[in-house]
């Protein structure tokens, strides 16, 4: 088989259950196998770590997975349920000192979804270095060896890490502050139970901490409307003085105040942008290509330097590494989608880590009578705003798209101003901006529009459908926003 297929971005991920599975044992073992081969080829440790989410299908892959490294010759350390954070810091721990380890999971994609994440010593895989790893599996590249498994209670060593994070800034603990976690049916209900708790914090108003591989809820993802509506109403409900939702794996968050205000996307950029600027004067923040023309006045208003990059959150770390090996401070590499890594934790995006900041700052904020939002009170957000996704067909789509994004790109170069992108074309109008990009994994041409009147997304739209119309593309959704502004 050709593994290069369950290649998206830098993880595996296929369909793990029913007759049209492609991530099959097989195909799991022959990769397993493939990574080993591919750590024994760069002389990293034949120690991997292997954990898994929530996943109806994980522990089963997750016993194939196991099952061909220790035929490969390697020590493996059985994680169990973890988060996918916490499977990259047991190539940190002095007890384990991994040479790699494997996340199984898809993060917020659907029950029959799963996939694996690889990390070494140096961080994530690159999309150029998984496709290695995929190569050597095609070719059935493989060790042989009588390897070993070791079980043990290893999220404890990384719970024990963000505890003390917290005690580092608040020694008295978190004695009479009450947090709502939203795990979301995830793996990460640990957060609440393992690290909030121990620490004296009231976890009552918490829900979903439940693994359930069927997500039966909400959807774990912190940009999905239906998951922050929910967690915003239970913050408000149970009265709890902060409120924090994971994604699947928990390398993903957003948080709500006490109030009920909803921080997610540009407004968790912004709010983590504030407390990082204080920090780090005139210092750089690389968001992806999709943030708002209110977020870079934001920044600008903090002192700080705002850089729109590629989407796909191995992009914007790998840019924000390369300003820092440069000599430009870039301490904070952040996605709308959640995905925020630091540069003070090895540039790993990590949601509970994220999620920690913010409750440190919210903390420190109720003793002054202060709320998280009253650090971004003055973000501008725009008065409309939409996105919508034109689907490409046909073996030549990705031809098609560039072609539909040249073409889009001199259009607007000759009726409107162009903004300085990485990928795709933005473009300012009278109104707000538009801009189109091409999906990081799926045949779809994204387009966000955000403006600054009331009317603006329809009028936008039915600039974009004239342009579009001649491409034989499904403009549905565009039309859509047109009738919705009529």
């Amino acid at each position: 088989m050709n593994y290069l297929s369950l290649k998206s971005g830098t993880d595996v991920r296929g369909t793990a259950m029913g007759e049209n599975a492609d991530l099959t044992a097989s195909a799991a073992s022959d990769i397993a196998a493939a990574f080993a081969y591919y750590l024994a080829e760069r002389g990293l440790p034949l120690k991997v770590g292997v954990g898994r989410d929530s996943r109806l299908t994980g522990e089963a892959l997750s016993g194939v997975v196991i099952d061909a490294l220790v035929k490969s010759g390697c020590e493996v350390f059985d994680c169990g349920m973890c988060s996918t954070p916490s499977m990259f810091m047991m190539t940190k721990y002095e007890s384990t000192l991994c040479g790699g380890s494997i996340m199984i999971t898809a993060s917020h994609h659907p029950s029959d979804k799963n996939g694996l994440k690889f990390f070494t010593p140096a961080g994530g895989l690159s999309s150029s270095e998984l496709t290695t790893v995929l190569t050597y599996a095609s070719e059935g590249k493989r060790l042989s060896g009588n390897g070993k498994i070791n079980r043990g209670d290893y999220l404890g060593l990384y719970c024990d890490l963000i505890k003390n994070m917290i005690l580092s800034e608040l020694p008295e603990g978190l004695s009479g502050f009450s947090v709502a976690v939203d795990a979301g049916s995830g793996a990460g209900g640990f957060f609440a139970t393992r690290i909030l708790a121990p620490l004296g914090a009231d976890i009552s108003g918490s829900q979903f901490l439940e693994p359930d591989g069927r997500f039966p809820f909400h959807q774990p993802n912190p940009e999905n409307k239906e998951a922050m509506a929910s967690i915003s109403a239970r913050v408000k409900d149970t009265k709890a003085d902060f409120g924090i939702i994971f994604d699947t794996d928990v390398d993903r968050s957003a948080v709500v105040t006490s109030s009920g205000v909803e921080i997610n996307r540009n407004r968790l950029i912004a709010l983590i942008s504030d407390i990082l600027l204080r920090e780090n004067p005139n210092a750089y923040i690389v968001t992806d290509s999709v943030t708002s023309d209110g977020l870079a006045s934001f920044i600008r208003s903090r002192g700080g330097n705002h850089i729109r990059y590629k989407r796909g959150y191995r992009n914007v770390i790998d840019f924000a590494v390369k300003l820092n090996a440069e000599g430009k401070a870039a301490p904070l590499a952040i996605e709308t989608s959640g995905h925020a890594a630091f540069k003070e934790n090895y540039f790993l995006d990590d949601g509970a880590y994220l999620a920690v900041k913010l409750l440190i700052n919210a903390v420190k904020l109720k003793k002054q009578g202060r709320d998280l939002d009253s650090l971004i009170s003055d973000l501008v957000q725009p008065i409309e705003e939409a996105e919508v996704r034109i689907k490409l067909t046909g073996d030549d789509w990705k031809e098609r798209g560039q072609k539909v994004l040249a073409d889009m790109e001199a259009f607007a170069k000759d009726k409107y101003s162009l903004c300085d992108s990485y990928e795709g074309v933005r473009a300012n109008t009278d109104w707000g901006f538009f801009m189109a990009r091409m999906s990081v994994h799926d045949p779809i041409i994204p387009i966000n529009i955000e403006c600054n009147v009331k009317g603006g997304v329809s009028k936008t739209a039915q600039v974009l459908c004239q342009f579009l119309e001649p491409y034989g593309l499904d403009l549905i959704s565009l039309k859509q926003l047109i009738i919705k502004g009529e």
